[in-house]
């Protein structure tokens, strides 16, 4: 195999691999691409703007991006209590990158569709 496959294939040491599985879920760079547009957010507003994200998975989807130093989690001590989430100086050098992604899927997205029909006539 060559060297440069070979590191690929060590999922626990292979930062692509790693990094890629913790925010290229279904619901992360929703997560990140929201917060980029409103800056900071509620969890109840961040629920509301994605969607059909349920409750539960937005807050397992929410402490994965904490613990990877992607949004900024500040708890309020308020009655009632109020948590709000932005993203971190870490997610901002990986918003352009994402912003080519949507890019790309929008440029492509409809020939890519043509190109399933047509592979699975």
């Amino acid at each position: 195999m060559k060297k440069t496959l070979k590191k690929f294939s060590d999922t626990e040491n292979c930062p692509i691999r790693n990094i890629l599985d913790r925010f290229g879920d279904k619901w992360s760079m929703l997560v990140l691409l929201t917060l980029n547009e409103e800056h900071t957010l509620r969890f109840n507003e961040l629920h509301k703007a994605i969607g059909n994200i349920s409750q539960k998975m937005l807050t397992v989807t929410l402490k994965k991006l904490e613990a990877d130093d992607l949004i900024l989690r500040k708890a309020f001590l308020e009655v009632p209590p109020r948590v709000e989430y932005q993203l971190s100086e870490r997610a901002q050098t990986l918003i352009p990158i994402i912003l080519d992604l949507v890019y790309w899927a929008n440029q492509n997205f409809k020939s890519i569709k043509k190109a399933r029909e047509n592979y699975f006539e």
